[in-house]
C-alpha cells in the first residue's frame, strides 16, 4: 500500500477504495511468534509419530510436553502444514495398505446371513406405518 500511495501520489483512502480493500487491513502487519517454527516441527513429529491423533489431541500432548498454546493455534499451524488424519480403515474384509491399495483377506465372503440377497415378494411389511 506504501508503495501504491508513494508511486502514484494518491492518499491511503483511495487506494484502499481503489483495490477493494478496508483501510484497517493497512495498519498493523501481521506477526508471527517467535516459537512458531520450533512448534510447527513438534507438531509434525507428534503427527508422524501418532498417525490416527487429530490437532486436539496433540494440543493434549503438547502441553504435556511444555508448550503454551491452545487448540485454535494448533489447527492454525495443522492446516498449515498441510496435515491431515487418514480415514478409518473397516474392521473386517479388507487390509489397506499405506500406498493406498488394498488387498482382500478373504477372497469370497458369503453375505450377510448366508443368502445371497434379499428378496421381498409382495406388499411391503412396513406400508402405512409412520412416514414409510
Amino acid at each position: 500500500m506504501e508503495h501504491v500511495t508513494g508511486k502514484l501520489d494518491v492518499s491511503e483512502r483511495f487506494a484502499c477504495r481503489v483495490l477493494e480493500q478496508h483501510r484497517s487491513t493497512q495498519r498493523k502487519a501481521p506477526g508471527t511468534a517467535d516459537d512458531e517454527a520450533a512448534l510447527t516441527a513438534d507438531i509434525i513429529a507428534l503427527a508422524k509419530q501418532y498417525g490416527r491423533y487429530g490437532y486436539r489431541r496433540v494440543t493434549a500432548l503438547l502441553r504435556a510436553e511444555g508448550w503454551a498454546c491452545n487448540h485454535k493455534r494448533v489447527e492454525r499451524i495443522w492446516r498449515r502444514a498441510g496435515l491431515r488424519v487418514p480415514a478409518r480403515q473397516p474392521k473386517r474384509g479388507r487390509l489397506w495398505l499405506n500406498d493406498g491399495s488394498c488387498v482382500r483377506l478373504r477372497p469370497e465372503r458369503a453375505t450377510r446371513c448366508g443368502r445371497s440377497s434379499r428378496r421381498f415378494r409382495g406388499r411391503s411389511p412396513w406400508k402405512g406405518y409412520a412416514g414409510v
